[in-house]
Order: structure tokens, then sequence, then C-alpha cells
């Protein structure tokens, strides 16, 4: 299985060439950002969990740089970050974006709300928008949309990067004593000695 796994996530070289983590130069070199530990693979999962629903872009730059300064397997953290991704993103943001606004007592937004948040396009009679109205319907769009999205994110990625971290380290544990308990039972008695 651990064969398996490494063989599917980035190999170091990979991960020290990608344009966007090649500034970290050799702090990728140690070797504790690319060994299978507990710790390690769980607090890697866990960063890539939480940056990859916390932040739109850049997940990967910010969870590799996590798991540098924490100590994480970098893999694990950049893979994991591909928890949202075309497919996930829509209703994974829209469900932070409910659980922000019932978190805050937000009413539903109205028509007028949904059209300033959406950035409905003008019917042909209308006049387009100019700079300084775009301006202030992007504005509107982050009063009206963005402070919920931001809260249900943060609550969304938090739980579900504390959830991953105690999930993994309690299926490790599980089965080190799994395989352990297995080893001793195969393990031949040992016979007393004959005096």
């Amino acid at each position: 299985m651990k064969n398996k796994l490494k063989a599917w996530l980035p190999k170091p070289e990979t991960v020290q060439r990608n344009r966007w983590l090649r500034w970290m130069g050799p702090v990728l070199n140690h070797p504790r950002l690319w060994h299978f530990s507990r710790k390690g693979i769980a607090l890697g999962l866990a960063l890539g969990i939480f940056f990859g629903l916390l932040i739109p872009v850049a997940q990967i730059p910010f969870a590799a740089t996590a798991a540098v300064v924490l100590r994480a397997n970098v893999p694990m953290a950049v893979a994991s970050t591909l928890v949202t991704n075309p497919i996930t993103f829509g209703p994974v943001y829209y469900g932070a974006y409910r659980l922000g606004r019932a978190i805050l007592g937000e009413p539903p937004l109205s028509g007028p709300a949904i059209s300033a948040a959406t950035g409905a396009t003008p019917t042909p009679t209308e006049k387009a928008p100019g700079g300084a109205e775009r301006l202030r319907g992007w504005l509107a769009q982050l009063t009206t949309v963005g402070k919920p999205l931001m809260v249900g994110l943060a609550i969304v990625a938090t739980v579900s990067g504390l959830a991953m971290y105690a999930l993994v380290s309690i299926l490790w544990t599980l089965k080190t004593r799994w395989t352990r308990r297995k080893r001793l039972q195969t393990r031949p008695a040992k016979t007393p000695r004959e005096t």
C-alpha cells in the first residue's frame, strides 16, 4: 500500500521544479518533508484540504509552504489540495456560502441583490456599466456574497482539516496495532526450557 501511494504522489524533483515552489530551493530537500510517518501524512493531508477549501487560487504554494514550515509531508499537502476541482468547486462554495449566511443570520438574497451579486449582464436596451459602476458592483458582490462565503469557507476548511488529521491518525494507529497483533500471532510459540 505504501509503495502504491508513493508511486501516485509527486516526486521531490517534480515539486522542486514547480514554478510556484522553486523559490523554496534547498528547503525542500529536508528528508522529513518526504518521509511517510503518521504525523507527517496526517498533517500534510490536513493542510492540503484546509488550503484547498479555503483559498480559491494558488492553493498548492500555500499548502506546500505550510507543510515546509510545520515539517509535514509535502506531497500529501500538494495532492490533497485537489479536493476542490472543477467538479467539486461549485457545490463546496455554494454550501459554504449557505453555511456562512446561516451563521451570520443573513436573510436570503432578493432578486435585485442576486443580479448585483452574480453580475448579471444588462439587457440590450440598458447601457453597459462603466468602470466606476463595475467597481461598485464588485464591492456589492463582496458585501452580499463575500462575507458569508468567507465565514463558511473558514469553518468548512478548519473542520475538514481537523477531521482529516484525526481520521488519518486514528486509522494509522489502528493499522499499526492490527499489523503488530497479526505479527505476534504468526510468531512461533516459545517452548519452555527443560531442566
